[in-house]
């Protein structure tokens, strides 16, 4: 198998690839296109109906499952190694249980408009990095059916294009979370819904 990672992706270690479902994928454009199709499953799954209960560990690792199970067999097991982002494996659990509870807060309070609470649910998540690989995607896709089904507005436009393959695109996203690393969400606020 070869993986080639666009800039910022966080490479999938051996131990990892080792639980590819589909032996014939020879390349990376393969890889892709069998996750973009489990990925489309799932947002038409998720998108359905409303989960009970999306913002929940549950949820964000069933949502997981179905993004990646047909393709990765450790799709939806929250990730045990280290990788070049997020954070350390052993805090996963405490964090998201954090994010979750920040999350409830911030819409019963009206902490922020509904679009900041789904970007700055969506960088956090991003943040912690949970699974061993599509974070980004599964962060994106959780921040949309966040703003669907719990904030009653439409889903965020990610920059119009494809955020999986290296470009201006990706850059600009992911210029975007790293200004949010340091408390500055205007640019993220920007990039999803241009």
């Amino acid at each position: 198998m070869i993986y080639d990672y666009p800039p910022g992706a966080t490479p999938i270690d051996p131990d990892e690839a080792g639980g590819l479902l589909l032996p014939h994928i020879t390349n990376r454009s393969e890889l892709d296109r069998w996750e973009q199709d489990n990925i489309a499953e799932a947002e038409a799954w998720a998108l359905r109906r409303k989960p009970k209960d999306l913002l929940s560990a549950d949820f964000i690792r069933k949502l997981h499952r179905r993004m990646f199970g047909n393709v990765w067999k450790w799709a939806g097991e929250f990730r045990r190694s280290g990788k070049n982002i997020g954070i350390d494996w052993r805090t996963i659990r405490p964090a998201l249980k954090d994010l979750l509870e920040d999350a409830k807060v911030w819409i019963e309070f009206g902490s922020y408009p509904p679009d900041e609470i789904a970007a700055r649910f969506h960088h956090r998540l991003v943040s912690i990095h949970p699974f061993a690989n599509g974070n980004g995607r599964h962060a994106r896709l959780m921040a949309d059916l966040l703003l669907v089904h719990v904030l009653g507005r439409p889903r965020f436009t990610w920059g119009s294009r494809n955020l999986t393959h290296a470009g201006d695109c990706r850059q600009q996203y992911i210029t975007a979370l790293r200004a949010a690393d340091r408390h500055d969400y205007r640019p993220l606020l920007e990039f999803v819904r241009s």
